[in-house]
């Protein structure tokens, strides 16, 4: 019986479609929506000896599918499902990068395009939000044993704090003899001059320079925590007496107190009193430097609003010639330093000096060479026009902030380079 069974007839039927589920495979969801299932094929079978023909199913084989890239599903129209927001990632993560910068220039713009704002905004003391709010940010910010960190370089770190509040004030002078229209530009970039070092970009470009940054962030702390008591003095012997001018001293130190150190002492007791406040601010610092960047971008705002009709006035040639001289400015500190630290390099001990180890030398360089935008907008708002048009004092100072920044950026590129073809090198 089983000799006679061997001979079989098989028949190939035209495919049909079907919708029985259980012949086909998984549907692949790489695959669309409108995709049509393959057809099943049938074969007929005819069993010679019994006179039957049986139909069976031949279940299609189904190769895996493996992902080689980005998939590129269609969607139902056809083309192809790329993310169409894909180009706004770029763009924020730039300004995240550069909010401080987009700040102060969108800040002037803004003043110029629509004044009636930010001189409505003035007029509800809206202005003085700004200053307060920057160093409440800055003292939750402040970690103590970062500043306890750098006592092991506490030679470079008194002179840079000695720099920055006493050696570069003189170049003030210097700036004065300088003739420009409007006269506020020159005296603006002198009382910048005076001030203390930058609240954030020192030590962020000094991290990524590889430097010192508890010692940057010692001298930046101290010099602005003691700019307090010397800045109205410096102002006074290198700007009001050489210009000519009287400054109300103690009412610009009163200001100061209350803008800076009131706040200041706010934002760190709220820090240490609260250690779930102190957690969040750590992990959302990025966030916090974003805020006090926009909180930095009132004060412009306001003051070039106010100014507008003065500064219309002003040749785009004598602005170019302020951003210029501001440039000039942080070229020539950075200069003084980078010779100052060679000379005491040289005199300490040479290679074994504190001064010569080159984390510290880029924090003090960085940190020294650089002038504060707050503190100069803090001291220009309760002057009034004691040393001319605010918006005139503070506009070339905006300039000469961010300049400095970019100027820097470069710096930190060309030491972030030599450090590494020095590492290769040892490697």
């Amino acid at each position: 019986m089983w000799d006679t069974a061997r001979s079989l007839t098989v028949t190939l039927l035209p495919p049909t479609t079907t919708t029985t589920s259980s012949y086909f495979c998984r549907r692949n969801l790489h695959f669309p929506s409108n995709y049509t299932k393959p057809a099943t094929t049938f074969a007929a079978v005819k069993l010679s000896n019994f006179g039957t023909t049986t139909c069976v199913a031949l279940r299609p084989k189904c190769s895996p599918v493996r992902a080689s890239g980005q998939s590129q599903q269609m969607d139902g129209s056809g083309s192809r499902g790329t993310n169409g927001l894909s180009w706004v990632q770029p763009i924020l993560r730039f300004a995240g990068n550069n909010l401080l910068p987009l700040a102060l220039v969108t800040s002037v713009g803004l003043g110029l395009a629509y004044p009636s704002l930010g001189c409505a905004a003035d007029k509800y003391n809206l202005s003085k939000l700004g200053p307060f709010g920057i160093f409440v940010i800055s003292g939750l910010m402040l970690r103590g044993e970062e500043i306890s960190a750098a006592v092991e370089a506490f030679p470079v770190g008194l002179f840079g704090i000695v720099s920055i509040l006493f050696l570069t004030p003189y170049f003030s002078r210097i700036i004065l003899q300088i003739q420009l229209q409007p006269q506020e530009f020159i005296t603006g970039l002198a009382m910048f001059n005076c001030m203390p070092t930058t609240l954030s970009s020192g030590v962020a470009l000094t991290q990524l320079a590889g430097g010192n940054s508890a010692l940057a962030l010692a001298m930046t702390v101290i010099s602005n925590m003691l700019g307090i008591f010397i800045v109205p003095f410096s102002l006074k012997k290198f700007v009001a007496d050489g210009a000519g001018m009287t400054l109300p001293t103690q009412q610009l130190f009163k200001s100061l107190v209350l803008t800076i150190l009131v706040p200041l002492l706010l934002g760190k007791v709220l820090r240490e009193s609260f250690k779930d406040v102190a957690d969040f601010v750590d992990r959302n610092r990025k966030l916090f430097s974003g805020i006090s960047a926009l909180f930095l971008g009132i004060v412009p705002w306001t003051q070039v609003s106010k100014s507008k009709s003065l500064l219309l006035t002003v040749k785009p040639t004598v602005f170019l010639v302020a951003i210029g001289l501001g440039m000039l400015l942080h070229l020539t500190l950075l200069i003084f330093n980078i010779v100052a630290v060679s000379a005491l390099s040289a005199i300490s001990g040479g290679s074994k000096s504190t001064f010569s180890r080159k984390e510290n030398a880029n924090a003090l360089i960085l940190v020294a060479s650089q002038k504060t935008l707050p503190v100069m907008v803090a001291v220009v708002q309760p002057l009034g026009n004691a040393f001319g048009e605010p918006g005139l004092l503070v506009l070339p100072c905006v300039a000469a902030h961010l300049n400095q920044i970019i100027v820097d950026s470069f710096l930190v590129n060309i030491l972030r380079a030599k450090n590494r073809s020095n590492d290769m090198k040892v490697a």
